[in-house]
Order: C-alpha cells, then sequence, then structure tokens
C-alpha cells in the first residue's frame, strides 16, 4: 500500500480557500500593525482603515491569496500528512502507525522549510498590496526631479496634473502588475525578500502547528476513537493557530517589514539590520506588534483550517 496520499492535498486546498476568506480582515490589519505607520493600537488600526477605506479595505489584497494560499496549504497539509506516513513506514514499518514525537517533529519542521519556497512570494505580493495606502509617490517624485533638470528646480505647470493624476494612482493594479512590478524593479530575487526570516517564522511556526493539534486531538478524544469528534477538531485547531501564530510574532514582524520595504525606497539591508535597527528605534514591544492580532486571527482561521480539511478528508476517503 502506497504511503502516497493525493487526497491530503485536495483537502489542503478546501481547507485553505475557507480559512483565507475567513482571516484575510485581521491579516490585513496584522499587516498594517507591523509594517505601517501612525496606528496607536489594534483597535484605532481597525477605525482607521474603516474609516479611510471602508469595509472593503479589510479585504485588499484578497484575490491573490484566496488563489495562492489554496494552493499553498494544499501544499503544507499534502507534505506534512505524506511526511509523516512515509517516517512511519520506514521505522515502525507501517505508514498508519501513530507517530511519536520525534516524527511529529521532523515532519513538521520539513514541512515549514519546504513551505517557503512558494510562501515567500505569496506572502510578499500579498503585503505589497496590503500595504497599498499612499499615493504612487515615487512618481510623483520623478516629477520634481526632471523639474530640477531646468536648472530652476521649480516642476513646469504642465506637469502638475500629471503629478495629481499620479498621486491618485496606487503603485500595483493588481497581483499580476505586482508580480511583474518586483521582477523588472528588484530581479527574481526580489519576490523572495524576507525568506530568510520566514524560515525563522515558520521552520519552528509550524513544529508548534501540528503538535499541539496532535496533541490536543488526542486530549480532547479519550476513548481514542480514530477519529474525532468536529468539536474536539476545530478547537485544537484553533489553540494550534493561537500558540503557533503568538510565538511566530517575532520573526513575521521581521519578514512583514522586509517584505514592504521596498515599496518605495530600501531602509532595511538584511535581517539582522532590520532586526537591530527596528529594536533602537522603536524598543522591543515592536516584535510583538500584531501579537493580539495574531492570536485572535490564528484561532478562527486555523480551527477552521483543521476542520474542513478532517471533513474533507473524511469524506473523499469514504468515496
Amino acid at each position: 500500500m502506497t504511503c502516497f496520499h493525493l487526497d491530503d492535498f485536495l483537502a489542503g486546498w478546501i481547507g485553505g480557500a475557507s480559512s483565507v476568506i475567513v482571516g484575510h480582515p485581521l491579516d490585513t490589519v496584522k499587516t498594517r500593525l507591523q509594517a505601517g505607520k501612525g496606528y496607536k493600537n489594534t483597535f484605532h488600526c481597525v477605525l482607521t482603515i474603516y474609516r479611510k477605506e471602508t469595509v472593503f479595505g479589510f479585504f485588499k489584497g484578497l484575490s491573490f491569496p484566496l488563489a495562492s494560499i489554496t494552493v499553498y496549504n494544499s501544499v503544507v497539509f499534502g507534505f506534512f500528512s505524506n511526511t509523516q506516513r512515509l517516517i512511519s513506514k520506514y521505522r515502525y514499518g507501517d505508514g498508519r502507525h501513530p507517530s511519536g514525537m520525534l516524527d511529529l517533529t521532523v515532519a513538521s519542521m520539513l514541512t515549514g522549510l519546504v513551505s517557503v519556497s512558494l510562501g515567500a512570494p505569496v506572502d510578499l505580493v500579498k503585503i505589497r498590496l496590503q500595504m497599498q495606502t499612499q499615493p504612487k509617490r515615487l512618481l510623483a517624485e520623478s516629477f520634481h526631479l526632471a523639474g530640477s533638470g531646468n536648472g530652476s528646480g521649480i516642476v513646469p505647470l504642465h506637469s502638475s496634473s500629471l503629478q495629481i493624476q499620479a498621486q491618485a494612482q496606487p503603485m500595483y493594479r493588481g497581483p499580476i502588475h505586482c508580480i511583474s512590478s518586483i521582477l523588472q524593479t528588484e530581479g527574481l530575487q526580489g519576490l523572495y525578500r524576507g525568506a530568510g526570516a520566514m524560515i525563522l517564522r515558520d521552520v519552528p511556526g509550524y513544529t508548534l502547528y501540528f503538535i499541539p493539534y496532535t496533541l490536543l486531538c488526542n486530549w480532547l478524544s479519550p476513548d481514542g476513537s480514530a477519529s474525532p469528534h468536529p468539536w474536539s477538531i476545530w478547537l485544537a485547531g484553533g489553540l494550534a493557530g493561537s500558540i503557533s501564530w503568538v510565538t511566530a510574532t517575532p520573526a513575521d514582524v521581521v519578514k512583514s517589514r522586509l517584505q514592504a520595504d521596498a515599496m518605495h525606497q530600501r531602509k532595511y539591508r538584511g535581517i539582522l539590520h532590520c532586526i537591530s535597527h527596528s529594536y533602537k528605534t522603536e524598543g522591543i514591544h515592536v516584535f510583538f506588534r500584531g501579537a493580539t492580532v495574531n492570536a485572535i486571527r490564528g484561532f478562527p482561521m486555523s480551527a477552521t483550517m483543521f476542520l474542513t480539511y478532517e471533513l474533507s478528508l473524511k469524506f473523499f476517503r469514504s468515496l
């Protein structure tokens, strides 16, 4: 009997779609808190977004994660489940043998490492679109520079309408335009900006995601039933998501800042420079910015993800 199951990937895709819709509004708030300016706290950030951008501001950049994070979650859950079975097969001779703590740890860490190859570009584009609250200042600045070339340092009068038009336009027209712009201005490596910080976030992050979920499911199902009750899955998934996201917040702050950094001008030279600069200018508390949002957002997202994944898997395997 083969250890590779395609239904894990399909169930992960369905779970991913449902979790994105549930979690995207708070994900936008989290990104603005971590990489934006002028927000006093979570509540102030929510009010500011609503007043300036209406309810649609919370769903800015949704189309891209809905299309891509579904694939990302499909890979994450499919890879983790199949790796888990492969480890069990080679260690115990049976892919269905319950995984030990070491098995879960190895499978989780490998999943976190593999996820970055697909997740880094997805997160980068999502964050660039979510951070699109400012006008296209680079174009406006270019008119000023062009005007300074005539020796007077004054922008010609006829360019003022173009300047106003430039300021009214967002920097990116959508996900595809965002990707092409990044490739043109920053190259292929630009799509993987913040990938190092993402490894620091996701390798331990997925370990503190899948292990608590498994332990909590076992604890909430003391009768040892093979299929936990949907309520147990929902609660275990939600708590695992909150635990994972809160502990991953410091690395997530660094990742978000690096990925949002090059929208207008480069501020950070790398991970260490971002950490030291953030600490010097804003103090230690900056690395826990968005932790409350992560805890709140992590619960419904992960609860939805795991519940939809397990129910979809059960459905496919009953066919």
